[in-house]
């Protein structure tokens, strides 16, 4: 069971304009949006689909996490190879 996060791209360009870039009008009706870099919105994603599929490896073993570590991080820490990680992405 995969778990997808609605999202659209926000543009900003020169002058400071933010553009909403929404495909698929899934924000049509909304009036507040949250702006989440690209490559984090991925790692979101992919550790609701770790969770929800109870997929990890040794969520014990990590112990406290450093507030400065990256969150991409966890993949490695996790113990998940790169292919481990292409094969998540391909549930998207």
């Amino acid at each position: 069971m995969a778990y997808r996060i609605d999202n659209a791209i926000v543009k900003k360009d020169r002058n400071g304009k933010v553009t909403l870039i929404d495909p698929e009008n899934v924000f049509k009706d909304e009036d507040a949006f949250i702006a989440i870099k690209s490559d984090d919105l991925i790692t979101i994603q992919l550790l609701i689909n770790g969770i929800l599929s109870n997929d990890f490896k040794s969520w014990r073993e990590l112990g406290k996490v450093p507030e400065n570590e990256p969150l991409k991080s966890l993949f490695v820490r996790l113990g998940y190879s790169k292919e481990d990680i292409a094969n998540l992405l391909k549930e998207f």
